[in-house]
Parts: C-alpha cells; sequence; structure tokens
C-alpha cells in the first residue's frame, strides 16, 4: 500500500467521503479512503435521518447519478414520509427516519463490495505538495501516501473544538479526537480559512418517556422509498416518531444557564445554522413564543436510544436535564448523554472550481463542511461531485458539473462557490430558481444518463429510467388522444364541484384542471384500463400526472432556463485584468478579481455584481 501511486486519495470516511470514494473506485479510478475509525464510516453524527425539505431531492439526485445514499437510505430506514404533499409536486420531499447503526454498517459493506477501493486507519496530519500540485498524504504517524489527486472530507475534525457548558475540550465529535495540521499548511499556502459551528441535543433512554403524554407522528401509509432501483423494496412496517412541546417553565429553567452558556458568554465566537438554532438561541430570539416543537426520534429498529430534535443545545448537562424534565412525557427522563456545540475550521468555498478543485493547488478537492455547508445531504452530494472530478481528471476526461437548471447539487455548488458562505449552509428549495423542473420524481430523467456516461450509472439503471420515461411519455400521449363522452365523466366533475361538460372531450384538458387527481380520473373506465394492461407502477403513474397537470408551468420555467443560460456559454478569458474596467463599481471589481468566474452567468450572480457591471463587462469582452 504504502509503495503504490493511488489516483485518488480521500480523507474523512463521513458521508463527503463515503460518496467520494464510491465514486472514484466505481469510475475505474485505484482510490484509497483514510479515515481516523472505520467503525465510524457514514456515521450518522447528529439526527438518525435522511432527506426533508429540499434534501430528500438531493438524495433522489446522488442516487440518479449512482451514488449510495438513496440505497442505504432505504436498507436502513425505519419510517418513511413524503412532505409537502399537500403543495405542488416541485415542493414534495422524501425523508427517512434511520437506524443509526444499520445505516453506518450498511455503507461500510457496500464500499468494502467496491472494486479499486482500499482502507486505511489513521489520522491525516498533512499533504504532500510539489509545486502547485498535490502529490500525496501524511498521516500522523508520518507514513506518505502518494496519489494523483486528494479529496479533502474533514467534516467538524479541523481543530475540532467541543463545548459544554463552560467545559470545552478538543473533538471531531463526542468521544473522538480532533483533527490537526492540515489548516495550518494550508492556510500557509494562502488559503483563506474561517471557524463555524454546529451543535446536538441530548440523546435520552426512551424507556424513561411516558409517550401517552405526546402526540404520534406516524410514517405514511403508503411508503416510497429513495433508490429508483428496484433492489430496495419500501417499508412494510414502521416506527413511529412523537412530539412534545417546551413550555415557559422549560423556558426558565433553560434561562438559569444562560450566564454559564458559552453561546453568550463569548467562548463560542463562530456562526451556526441559521435554520437549525440550539434552544437556547430559540428562546433568546423568540422570546414572544412560549413553546417550541420537540420531536422525539428514534435511533433504530431495536435501540432505546432516542434524538431530541429541535434541543440542540451547548449549556450545562445538569440545565440540560432539569430543563427537559418539565416536558411533557420527560418527567422521568434519563441521560444517554448531553448536546454540545462543536465548532471547527472551514475554508471559504470561493477558494474553489465549480469541480471543488481547489484554485491554489492543482488535484487538491474540498467536499462537505469544510466547504462551510451543513447536512448529511449536502456533504454526500459534494463529495460525489468531487470524487467524479478527481477522477475525470486524473483520467484526463472533461470536468463534470451541473448547471442551476438540471440538479439542486447544481444550485449548492454554485452558490458556495460564487457567493461563498459565513453561516452553514443549508439547501431548500427557495434557493433553486428552477424548482419546478428539479422535482425528486424525475432526478432519474435529468441525471441517469449523464451518471451512465460517466461510468457510475449502470446500465440496468439507465434502462429503467428509459422505461419509465417512455412508459409515462405513451401514458401522457393516451390523455391527448382519447376522448371522454360526458355522461361518464360528468359524475365525476359533479361529486368534485368542478364544471360539467356538454361534449366529448380530450381526457387531457379534464385532467388537466386543478382539482382532478389521478384517483378521480381512474374513475373512467378506458384510464384503469390502460393501467392495468400496460401494468404502470406508481412512478410512471406519478409521472404523467405532473406532466399533464404542470405542462404550462414546466414548459415557461424551461424557456426561463433556456434564455439565462445563453450567458453560460460567454466564456470570461482566464486571468481576465478586471482592474481596466473603470466604469464597474470598485465592489464588482474586488468581487470579480478574488472568484475569478468562468462564464458571465457565473459573474452575474456574485453578491456585488449588478447588471451595469455586467453590461459593461460585456461591453470589454466585446460582446
Amino acid at each position: 500500500m504504502f509503495n503504490e501511486i493511488y489516483d485518488v486519495i480521500v480523507v474523512g470516511g463521513g458521508h463527503a467521503g463515503s460518496e467520494a470514494a464510491a465514486a472514484a473506485a466505481n469510475m475505474g479510478s485505484k482510490t484509497l479512503l483514510v479515515t481516523m475509525n472505520l467503525q465510524n464510516i457514514a456515521q450518522m453524527s447528529c439526527n438518525p435521518a435522511m432527506g426533508g425539505i429540499a434534501k430528500g431531492q438531493i438524495v433522489r439526485e446522488i442516487d440518479a447519478l449512482g451514488g449510495y445514499s438513496g440505497i442505504v437510505s432505504d436498507t436502513s430506514a425505519i419510517q418513511f414520509k413524503m412532505l409537502n404533499k399537500s403543495k405542488g409536486p416541485a415542493m414534495w420531499s422524501p425523508r427517512v427516519q434511520s437506524d443509526r447503526m444499520r445505516f453506518a454498517e450498511d455503507w461500510r459493506m457496500l464500499l468494502e463490495q467496491t472494486q479499486n477501493l482500499d482502507f486505511y486507519q489513521e489520522m491525516v496530519s498533512g499533504l504532500l505538495i510539489k509545486g502547485d500540485k498535490v502529490v500525496g498524504v501524511k498521516t500522523s504517524l508520518g507514513v506518505e501516501i502518494k496519489a494523483k489527486s486528494v479529496v479533502l472530507t474533514n467534516g467538524t475534525f479541523l481543530n475540532g473544538l467541543i463545548h459544554i457548558g463552560d467545559k470545552s475540550f478538543g473533538g471531531g465529535r463526542a468521544g473522538e479526537k480532533a483533527a490537526t495540521g492540515i489548516t495550518e499548511q494550508l492556510v500557509d499556502i494562502g488559503f483563506d480559512s474561517g471557524r463555524m459551528k454546529t451543535g446536538t441535543p441530548p440523546r435520552v433512554d426512551g424507556r424513561s418517556l411516558d409517550f401517552s403524554k405526546m402526540i404520534e407522528q406516524p410514517g405514511d401509509d403508503n411508503p416510497e422509498k429513495f433508490s429508483y432501483l428496484d433492489i430496495t423494496k419500501p417499508l412494510t412496517n414502521q416506527r413511529s416518531c412523537h412530539m412534545s412541546y417546551t413550555s415557559p417553565l422549560v423556558h426558565d429553567l433553560l434561562r438559569e444557564g444562560f450566564d454559564r452558556s458559552p453561546m453568550f458568554n463569548g467562548r463560542i465566537k463562530s456562526l451556526g445554522p441559521r435554520y437549525c438554532p440550539s434552544i437556547e438561541d430559540k428562546i433568546n430570539r423568540f422570546a414572544d413564543k412560549d413553546r417550541h416543537q420537540l420531536f422525539v426520534e428514534p435511533e433504530g429498529w431495536n435501540t432505546v436510544e432516542y434524538y431530541i430534535n429541535g434541543f440542540s443545545t451547548s449549556l450545562p448537562e445538569d440545565v440540560q436535564f432539569k430543563a427537559l424534565r418539565s416536558v411533557a412525557g420527560f418527567e422521568n427522563v434519563k441521560f444517554f448523554r448531553p448536546g454540545y456545540a462543536i465548532e471547527y475550521d472551514y475554508f471559504p468555498p470561493t477558494q474553489l472550481k465549480h469541480t471543488l478543485e481547489t484554485k491554489l493547488v492543482n488535484g487538491l478537492y474540498f467536499a462537505g463542511q469544510i466547504n462551510g455547508t451543513t447536512g448529511y445531504e449536502e456533504a454526500a452530494s459534494q463529495g460525489l461531485m468531487a470524487g467524479i472530478n478527481a477522477s475525470l481528471k486524473v483520467q484526463e476526461r472533461d470536468a463534470f458539473t451541473l448547471k442551476r437548471d438540471e440538479a439542486y447539487i447544481g444550485v449548492l455548488i454554485d452558490d458556495l462557490i460564487t457567493k461563498g458562505t459565513e453561516e452553514p449552509y443549508r439547501m431548500f428549495t427557495s434557493r433553486a430558481e428552477y424548482r419546478t423542473l428539479l422535482r425528486q420524481d424525475n432526478a432519474d430523467l435529468r441525471l441517469t444518463p449523464k451518471g451512465f456516461k460517466l461510468g457510475i450509472a449502470s446500465e440496468k439503471r439507465l434502462k429503467r429510467m428509459e422505461e419509465k420515461h417512455e412508459s409515462a411519455k405513451q401514458f401522457v400521449s393516451f390523455f391527448e388522444t382519447t376522448s371522454v363522452q360526458p355522461s361518464e365523466i360528468n359524475p365525476i366533475l359533479e361529486s368534485k364541484n368542478s364544471s360539467v361538460v356538454k361534449q366529448s372531450g380530450k381526457l387531457f384538458k379534464i385532467f388537466a384542471r386543478p382539482n382532478i387527481e389521478m384517483d378521480d380520473i381512474r374513475n373512467v373506465k378506458s384510464v384503469e384500463d390502460y393501467i392495468q394492461q400496460n401494468n404502470l407502477d406508481r412512478e410512471v403513474i406519478e409521472q404523467a400526472e405532473i406532466q399533464v397537470k404542470y405542462a404550462g408551468y414546466i414548459e415557461k420555467e424551461k424557456n426561463n432556463a433556456d434564455k439565462l443560460n445563453r450567458l453560460e456559454y460567454v466564456k470570461i478569458p482566464a486571468n481576465f485584468d478586471y482592474s481596466q474596467i473603470k466604469s464597474m463599481s470598485f465592489e464588482a471589481r474586488e468581487k470579480l478579481k478574488k472568484i475569478q468566474p468562468t462564464t458571465v452567468s457565473q459573474a452575474s450572480r456574485i453578491s456585488g455584481v449588478s447588471p451595469n457591471d455586467i453590461s459593461v463587462l460585456l461591453v470589454y469582452m466585446g460582446r
């Protein structure tokens, strides 16, 4: 091993590192995954769940490209929910509650079955760099391992510092040591670094909880799944979550510990995730609210450990315990471990190219929390893209990037490298201007052909996608060409308080009405006959319904994307001298010099660059 030269070395075995290693190895690159503890590969260090608003779309995209997160989410799921089902399909977001131990085990087994992938347990303390190119890594034991490219996915481990009340100690996660050496080396080379914070709630013994005082939160009646492959199956049995609430008494008890809170006494100076605040931050910022939701989530099928979602905290453990015991159902609660906050190093992602390769060091890629993101899904998608591009570079093939109208992954990476982030970045549907195109139901149609071309999506996966696409297309065509008589359709329309028709007409026009759903239209004999005769599954039926009911919206968004994408093809010459453009604002010149966008479209999305600045730039480029 130590005498070999690897194509790709991946540092870190979390969600980003696991996807990066799998992608590179599946593309035929000789890959090494180096992590501090092989027992903790892809560990769910925070909540035991995958997906959610916008995050579920990302998992579907990873799966469509040939990544493993969707498969593991299915095999380790204990509950499935499709969130936002009452809204339009652009907002539908799949989410699973996971068995934490099975999730990590299933990831480990998949990685061990992946060809071209080796493993090594050690802490990487530095990079081997020759000129402006990375040539390997160095471990804390002094072992040097050579490589043609390196992907850093260090998570919260870079100089990680854990806070519980007035106690602080080094660590990447509770019970694990921090990683040192890499930040200092990268800063010496010329990288900018910063500090971020995240936190986690206490874990408790479910045997000490009174669930009768809580509100049950069951899974869907007809659960779906994440992976488009048929090797995984929907759940037939599910575990419920539960919900309780804080109260003014709980808030008062928490406030008693504020003077010992690292959040408020100045010991934590870095920013945490705005949309996932700690409980002390919530009661401080929203002092007018007398209660907050707490979701009580099981950690697996057989364990009694529960995760208290909504109670993330770095308060002293005695304050956590006293306050939680005043929550309904928690009167006799026993702790497995208290909540804590963790500060860690990150590198502002404006220092990266769209491929996630660093601008300063050739062959060096960053993915995950090192780029300032938060969330398993955001990390995994970056790992996948970094692993793909590291492999492509070694193989001397064209780089692979995704545009904003092609995937949430494209939105995520473009946001990071053009706008940067000063607080942990989390994906939302509102960040995607083309979310009607980027639905969870069509990720395979959008991305599987690309994954197949890269060599990570199998031919079986491609064939399944093509069959789904053709079946849905034929079903839509059936609605466009098939007529229905008033005598058959009017009773259905009347039952939905929809205006009746006086003559026969195409089913497409009837089905396109906003209050007519698939369950209604299936009462038309010809529709149900078509479904049965062609043995259509849920995915095809759902896809056809969306194509019929949202055809106008989809077409409009495609046209908007096409117009804006014209600027994606207007390339800015490398090392373009922005200082010569005196009629451009000073802020725009400084931002453009720092970020060095590759296209005019990317330049237009940089904070501080106005439409007038873009017009001036186009004039100077002779456009």
